[in-house]
């Protein structure tokens, strides 16, 4: 399944699990509930972000960004983190007022049934989003796959408790397990920032990624004398890769050339969507 079929296949179960949840809330009164309202609500913002920022990223280059259009991804998925506090921070202060007067919770097992209805759907989507995700490399697709799944999560943690509380009569559990989850899905937020900021502050590709490239590079080792100034970063689902390679004097334009070819087929076999670039230069001009 393309990204674009993918994101649109996660905005329409959100919006079908947000309208559930939001009226299940209003009818049970449980602030568990709403807070997973809100929390489902954040994953339908993150679908449209997401949706929209893949549709951008896929744009060639232009004359006006000349490196493509990848980064989109990466704000998207900022934006999408800092959203995620925001409500987070909204649903504890609201279990908080409710945990200091505790109401009691009208028609329970109507909130169990949606609870377990919403997290199946959002299981069944979210595995659909995490594959394209990883085969594209999409972040914004990874992002909104890791929104889908906590909310399975929470969900179910959510019919639980309501069920707890309709065979106990335990109101309190309600706005704590609200505060529980909001504690769950800032700390998600967190990692997913952690991922979606540092490339835009062109961090470098991961140890593992590089260590790949080095390993491609040592293989043809016998075929030119050194290389330097090895960079990567990560823009949205594309890699940048570039270097400096130094091969004897003697050595044609022509055969440089098709070294470096090799190379760059051999790179792009393991990052499809890298950019890769080589400088040559000459043996009496290495570097120390």
């Amino acid at each position: 399944m393309k990204p674009n079929r993918a994101a649109g296949l996660s905005i329409i179960s959100n919006l079908t699990v947000v309208s559930m949840k939001f009226v299940t809330g209003l009818l049970t009164g449980s602030v568990a509930i709403l807070s997973e309202a809100i929390h489902s609500s954040l994953d339908l913002m993150a679908s449209i972000m997401a949706y929209f920022s893949v549709k951008i990223s896929n744009k060639p280059p232009d004359r006006e960004h000349p490196y493509g259009h990848g980064k989109i991804e990466n704000i998207s998925g900022t934006i999408e983190t800092l959203l995620i506090v925001v409500a987070g921070i909204w649903i504890i202060v609201e279990s908080t007022k409710k945990l200091m007067h505790p109401e009691p919770i009208h028609l329970p097992f109507l909130g169990v049934a949606i609870m377990l209805i919403g997290a199946l759907i959002n299981w069944i989507v979210g595995r659909i989003v995490k594959r394209v995700g990883e085969e594209s490399k999409s972040v914004a697709m990874k992002s909104n796959a890791l929104h889908l799944l906590t909310d399975v999560y929470s969900s179910i943690g959510v019919a639980a408790s309501l069920l707890v509380v309709s065979l106990t009569d335990l109101y309190i559990l309600d706005p704590l397990i609200g505060i529980g989850i909001a504690l769950y899905i800032m700390k998600e937020a967190l990692q997913l920032g952690n991922e979606s900021f540092l490339p835009l502050l062109d961090v470098k590709l991961s140890e593992e990624e590089e260590k790949q490239i080095r390993q491609i590079l040592r293989s043809y080792a016998d075929e030119y004398v050194e290389y330097h100034d090895l960079r990567t970063r990560r823009s949205g689902p594309e890699e940048h890769i570039d270097l400096h390679l130094i091969v004897e004097s003697k050595m044609t334009v022509d055969e440089a050339h098709r070294l470096c070819d090799r190379i760059e087929v051999e790179m792009q076999r393991a990052f499809p969507q890298a950019q890769i670039l080589i400088h040559i230069e000459p043996e009496h001009e290495k570097r120390d």
